[in-house]
């Protein structure tokens, strides 16, 4: 089996998961490639250990991402550091030669972004991706068979959404993902709206206009020193769009909602397709239920579907067990691998978000936050 070896820069939460699915490996009898964690890179050495202790073959662990890039061991780089500093590192990675998986949202603003952009084209034989885990779902991923065989019909319309509950506590100490200068004035977009644009995205349902409601609910939070520190970034997001099916060209409403403050949610992702010919809604609240709809021209009777483990790239795991989360992280970095290995992914919604999806998001976030300033639908 090909190894690509990899370095995390940024050792949190996600990169965590990424070297525990690296670890989770053999569960996908398929794979031909297989990642392996060989340099760790964090300002916070006290993130090490747990790398170290379960990773025997990282042999590099240093707060200093330069060095990371000069390793001639290291071939491909995941990337979950804050936003403002994604336009400098995710360049100078894609300047090594190094593949990348970046997290949402690329670049702290359009322009940040503009300059990752060009930066992908003058290295084309770089593979840049986004992470995005939600579509591996396997309700999801039967959704975008759906939508691939044109299965709805007309659309008449589509709602889409990220909702949590992280920031409902006011006393919630401020962190960098709650100060502007560090998250970006997209606020809640930045951090989570990509998830929601990716399988609308990939099915072509790119917004013409927006007109977009953006909420700033706690307007300071306890700074750690025992003061109040002002909260300047945007709490929750809802975004009205008309969109273009490109199958037939009609146009039609959809809502992409993001919220870090959702009473009722812990971490809620949804989808719902309604068409002509029929309708499909999922949400990680119940992550083995699909629900349907199809329409005959008799009784409009909405059925319930228990899916099991029918992962895009095949698992060792039963079909009669439920996808959880850590198996949909699995399922989006062996997407990764596959695409780098075989030069596109293994189905259209089976593949990480593209540079370019990226691209469109930052055109509507822009758009966004000029349309709730002005009160008023604005072009994307």
């Amino acid at each position: 089996m090909k190894t690509i070896r990899f370095a995390i820069i940024g050792c949190g939460l996600m990169g965590r998961e990424f070297a525990s699915a690296a670890a989770r490996w053999a569960h996908l009898p398929e794979m031909t490639i297989r990642p392996e964690i060989v340099a760790i890179c964090d300002k916070n050495a006290d993130l090490y250990l747990w790398y170290t202790e379960n990773f025997p073959a990282i042999k590099q662990v240093t707060d200093d991402y330069a060095a990371v890039l000069a390793n001639p061991d290291v071939e491909a780089v995941y990337c979950a550091v804050p936003h403002h500093l994604h336009q400098k590192i995710y360049c100078e990675v894609i300047q090594s030669g190094k593949h990348l998986m970046g997290e949402k949202p690329f670049g702290i603003d359009k322009a940040a972004n503009d300059a990752i952009s060009e930066c992908i084209a003058n290295h084309p034989d770089v593979f840049v991706r986004c992470a995005s885990q939600f579509p591996f779902y396997p309700a999801v991923q039967r959704i975008g068979r759906m939508i691939e065989d044109n299965a709805f019909g007309q659309i008449i319309e589509v709602d889409a959404g990220f909702l949590h509950s992280s920031d409902l506590d006011p006393q919630k100490p401020l962190n960098w993902k709650r100060m502007v200068e560090f998250n970006g004035e997209y606020g809640c977009m930045g951090d989570l709206g990509m998830h929601v644009c990716h399988v609308p995205f990939r099915a072509g349902w790119i917004p013409k206009t927006v007109r977009a409601i953006l909420s700033d609910i706690v307007k300071q939070r306890p700074d750690g020193a025992g003061g109040m520190a002002p909260c300047k970034t945007w709490d929750n997001a809802t975004l009205l769009c008309d969109a273009v099916d490109p199958t037939g060209g009609e146009t039609f409403p959809m809502t992409l909602k993001t919220q870090r403050i959702a009473p009722g949610e812990k971490n809620t992702w949804y989808l719902e397709v309604l068409g002509t010919k029929a309708a499909a809604r999922f949400s990680t609240k119940n992550p083995k239920l699909l629900e349907l709809l199809q329409y005959d021209g008799g009784e409009q009777v909405w059925g319930q579907i228990d899916m099991g483990h029918e992962t895009a790239l095949a698992s060792i795991t039963g079909g009669i067990f439920e996808p959880g989360f850590s198996d949909v992280i699995l399922q989006m970095w062996a997407a990764f691998l596959y695409e780098l290995e075989h030069g596109r992914p293994i189905k259209k919604f089976a593949g990480c978000v593209t540079p370019d999806e990226v691209a469109t998001s930052h055109r509507l976030f822009t758009a966004a936050l000029q349309s709730h300033y002005d009160a008023t639908a604005t072009v994307v």
